[in-house]
């Protein structure tokens, strides 16, 4: 059914799709499938002469994609939003050195107040221990360590959430206390806010909103949350607004935090990364959180890229709503992941969210290197129709191209046990300088890991791995850079929200069938070697890893068989492919014969002993001159390359047609030169075989007695 427009004046302006009798289209209660997109109109003369209209266009649940005007008109209110934002703070080292190097007093009294608060805490910690009643006064310990950190501000209530998630460092009561750092901070005078929203908005609050909670529902780190309702469109939203005076504070904090790495790097010789390094890039994050048009980006950016599965979330932003310090999106009803009871009550696994979690990260971290850095479990919802909603987008990180296959090859090579390759990959994660030697390192990989994957991959967790590479960085002139440290941080926070739900939960058994879809079907050359490296060792083909591989990369909803073949053809068959063309042709014979041969020796042994022995007239060890472990050997490649081809044939989206483009590839020159050489080798082992056959001792016949 066709619409018309209808203009309605306002501080920010509307234009709401009605039907053509006049009837205005019901809003969905969910903003996922309503889109406001707010743009400029033509200037309307009221009373005053500056009133001014813009329309705001409610998109139908039904519609497709959004048209090319609501692209622009959306690119149109983001371009206002940046203009609101364009005198945002950006950290800078220098500036704050300049600032704060002029401010003894203030810096001195800062510096007493974290090492008061802090040495407090400590020296409580150290009299329990003393008088033996560290678990007895846990509770009143970790109450007093969550105040002392939410006194201290900002800064340190960031470093409360990261060890609100780590049940592997605190104990269950400090867990539970420093939880509330998430979202049940102080909250600062509503009246304030609102002055905010106005302030950053250029326009009275009753003309943005229909309602709006009088006091926040949710207060973080850097701002406080607000619901409302927007008064053209009726959509429900959150508003998140700055806390003041906010950038003062976290300036001086990292001023003073950046001239503790000074010392570190200087006289700390056991750390050999660059600290000051590490501190500039959390430092950087945290700015970027203090401009709320920068973490609207890359919400849009976030659902761009990985909100095209059904089970994430991401809320939409209204630019027209949102300035620097001021962030209005799409409300989101839902439930905090570390919230077990609560989840469950609605009928949703903890677990299969956590999961979601991880693959998302897993895709956030590898494949497009862009990732939410600060999962903590205010930031994950589980929602009631048991989505993942990924909320405050303002610490983002990325993850180097070259880094994201050196990850994957690197997992492979602590799987594979090849700590030379382990080593050589540390070039390729930047951990090291091309001059320096990883000779030495490798004893240090394998007696630590030697021991480690004396369990199974599904029984590593990430915590032994983390420690275990962290035992032999310190010990080498490794630089972690400073993405890594945010991986760690982002994979550490959903371990341990699993380990909540499950203490026997590793993430590395979660994340291997990502690991295995990505070695089967990445044509990236680094992953591409990766495989083959995992595949042939000392000339022959491993063929229970492939099938291991199959099996875990089947787990992956993304899976396709399609995709597992011919990649490895095109590496087959291509310039720079003779060394494995040698290695594949060795295989190809093997397997040929354990097909033909083993179906010899099946059908041989399916004939009943009295007509064998009567008909065939062979030895016990059968039709073939080859004893019984040469038989069983053959047997079970035979059985397993079956059991291969029915992994691949059973894949969901399997269909016979996919094997129409292997087929053109055989059609090259190339291949039909391949395929020579492999009739060629079948024909000497069977001719071979027949040989040995003809050559035999021939049974010797009782004569039968009178």
């Amino acid at each position: 059914m066709s619409t018309t427009t209808l203009s309605v004046p306002c501080c920010v302006g509307a234009r709401i799709s009605v039907r053509r009798r006049g009837r205005v289209k019901a809003i969905p209660p969910r903003a996922a499938l309503v889109e406001a997109k707010p743009r400029p109109a033509q200037a309307i003369n009221g009373g005053d002469g500056n009133a001014s209209v813009a329309l705001l266009r409610v998109r139908d649940s039904s519609s497709s994609a959004p048209s090319s005007r609501d692209r622009a008109d959306d690119m149109q209110a983001e371009a206002r939003a940046m203009a609101r934002a364009a005198n945002a703070s950006v950290y800078s080292p220098e500036l704050l050195a300049t600032k704060y190097g002029s401010r003894p007093i203030k810096v001195v009294r800062r510096a007493l107040e974290i090492f008061a608060g802090l040495g407090y805490f400590a020296f409580n910690l150290w009299l329990d221990q003393v008088k033996a009643q560290l678990d007895q006064n846990q509770r009143q310990r970790a109450v007093q360590l969550r105040k002392t950190l939410t006194r201290l501000g900002p800064t340190f209530v960031k470093i409360g959430q990261g060890l609100s998630t780590r049940p592997d460092l605190c104990p269950p009561q400090y867990l539970e206390e420093l939880s509330q750092l998430q979202d049940a901070l102080p909250t600062f005078p509503d009246a304030e806010a609102f002055s905010c929203i106005e302030r950053e908005l250029g326009c009275p609050l009753d003309s943005i909103y229909s309602s709006i909670s009088a006091s926040p529902i949710a207060a973080a780190s850097l701002g406080q949350v607000y619901k409302a309702q927007l008064k053209y469109s009726g959509q429900v939203v959150a508003v998140k607004v700055q806390r003041p005076g906010i950038e003062e504070a976290i300036g001086l904090d990292f001023y003073l935090i950046r001239g503790v790495g000074f010392l570190i790097n200087k006289y700390v010789d056991i750390i050999s990364s660059d600290v000051v390094a590490l501190i500039d890039e959390f430092a950087r994050r945290v700015y970027q959180e203090l401009n709320y048009v920068q973490e609207g980006q890359n919400a849009r950016r976030f659902k761009k890229l990985y909100a095209d599965k059904e089970d994430v979330l991401v809320p939409d932003i209204f630019w027209d709503y949102t300035s620097g310090k001021v962030l209005t999106m799409e409300w989101v009803e839902g439930v905090k992941l570390n919230e077990q009871e609560a989840i469950e009550r609605q009928g949703l696994k903890v677990l299969d969210l956590v999961n979601t979690g991880i693959q998302c990260s897993l895709r956030q971290l590898l494949e497009y290197g862009y990732f939410h850095a600060d999962p903590h479990p205010g930031n994950l919802l589980a929602t009631p129709d048991g989505k993942l909603a990924f909320l405050d987008f303002g610490m983002m990180s990325e993850t180097p191209e070259q880094a994201r296959s050196a990850i994957i090859g690197h997992v492979v090579h602590m799987v594979n046990r090849d700590y030379e390759a382990m080593a050589r990959d540390y070039y390729a994660l930047d951990f090291l300088s091309p001059s320096v030697d990883v000779s030495p390192i490798v004893p240090a990989l394998r007696n630590f890991f030697d021991d480690a994957l004396n369990s199974t991959v599904s029984e590593l967790n990430f915590k032994t791995i983390v420690d275990g590479l962290g035992a032999v960085l310190y010990q080498y002139p490794f630089n972690v850079p400073a993405y890594y440290a945010l991986i760690l941080r982002s994979l550490t926070v959903l371990e341990g929200l699993a380990l909540y739900a499950d203490p026997n939960f590793k993430v590395l058994a979660a994340s291997y069938p990502y690991f295995a879809k990505r070695l089967l079907t990445d044509p990236n050359p680094y992953l591409r070697d990766a495989l083959i490296e995992l595949l042939f060792k000392d000339g022959r083909f491993r063929w229970n890893r492939l099938e291991n591989l199959l099996v875990q990369g089947k787990k992956d909803s993304d899976f396709n068989a399609k995709d597992a073949l011919q990649p490895v053809l095109k590496l087959l068959l291509g310039a720079d492919g003779e060394e494995l063309r040698v290695l594949v042709i060795k295989e190809a014979v093997r397997v040929t014969e354990a097909i033909i041969l083993g179906s010899v020796v099946e059908s041989y042994k399916s004939i009943p002993d009295v007509i064998r022995t009567l008909v065939f007239n062979f030895s016990a060890t059968g039709p073939l001159v080859m004893n019984s472990a040469e038989q069983e050997s053959m047997l079970e490649l035979r059985a397993q390359v079956f059991r291969i081809w029915e992994l691949l044939r059973s894949s969901d989206n399997f269909d016979p047609s996919m094997l129409q483009p292997i087929l053109q590839v055989l059609q090259e020159p190339e291949a039909r030169n391949l395929g020579g050489r492999v009739v060629g080798g079948i024909t000497q082992r069977l001719a071979a075989r027949l040989l040995q056959q003809v050559l035999r001792d021939p049974p010797t016949v009782s004569s039968p007695t009178s």
